[in-house]
């Protein structure tokens, strides 16, 4: 395995969302593009998306649903941010969704600084997000947390540091994280591209193999299974 990658599986005890919930209680959530014409599932509703995903905990007995690195999915369809006529439609998923009601505490992985922040407006983009860089034996890389509340971005400073597991945010509401039910997009990511504030989350079927080497699987760090 790359030596990138051994970084991120040596560490350990990493929460990304309220410490207080155990990793026995999430549960995978499936939303590829087949499974969720499978279930004619109406993607383009924030309030029925959630509540597709309130039941989907229900029925799991679990509180947090988790999934979609590297998911072939149709969410994205709606919105021309990933829709462009000049381009490749974009609806590969490069990190991976933690599905909780809105408000809940999202934490920093690891210790490090704030590299950046910004609110990335329009229909089903990021809304507010903040990107924080790290550094553990010589590797210097970055964590990307999407769709959090507008307030979250307050008081944040550009090289304000930060310690693992550290409140950073919380999860918003639509329509300003976005128009999707709360959850938080988490993502690694080697070469940030000079980008500020915003990094793709979701890419082409010809881009896949840079992005799948560029942002590694998040559970690596994360171990939820």
């Amino acid at each position: 395995m790359p030596i990138f990658e051994n970084v991120l599986k040596k560490q350990i005890d990493i929460k990304v969302i309220d410490s207080t919930i155990d990793y026995k209680n999430y549960v995978p959530l499936d939303l590829s593009a087949k499974h969720t014409d499978e279930l004619d599932l109406d993607l383009t509703d924030a309030d029925k998306f959630e509540d597709f995903v309130k039941n989907h905990l229900s029925q799991n007995k679990a509180k947090v649903a988790f999934g979609g690195y590297l998911e072939h999915r149709n969410l994205y369809k709606r919105s021309e941010t990933f829709n462009d006529e000049n381009t490749e439609e974009r609806n590969i998923h490069i990190g991976l969704d933690l599905w909780i009601k809105a408000g809940t505490s999202v934490l920093s992985a690891l210790d490090g600084k704030i590299h950046s922040f910004q609110h990335n407006l329009g229909l089903g983009d990021y809304g507010p997000t903040i990107i924080l860089e790290h550094e553990i034996e010589d590797c210097t890389f970055y964590t990307l947390y999407g769709h959090l509340s507008l307030e979250s971005l307050e008081g944040k400073t550009e090289g304000q540091l930060v310690k693992k597991g550290e409140k950073i945010a919380e999860l918003g509401k639509p329509p300003i994280n976005g128009d999707y039910a709360p959850h938080l997009h988490f993502q690694i990511i080697k070469n940030l591209e000079n980008k500020k504030g915003d990094y793709p989350g979701v890419c082409s079927f010809k881009e896949v193999d840079f992005y799948k080497e560029n942002c590694p699987d998040p559970n690596l760090l994360l171990k939820i299974n």
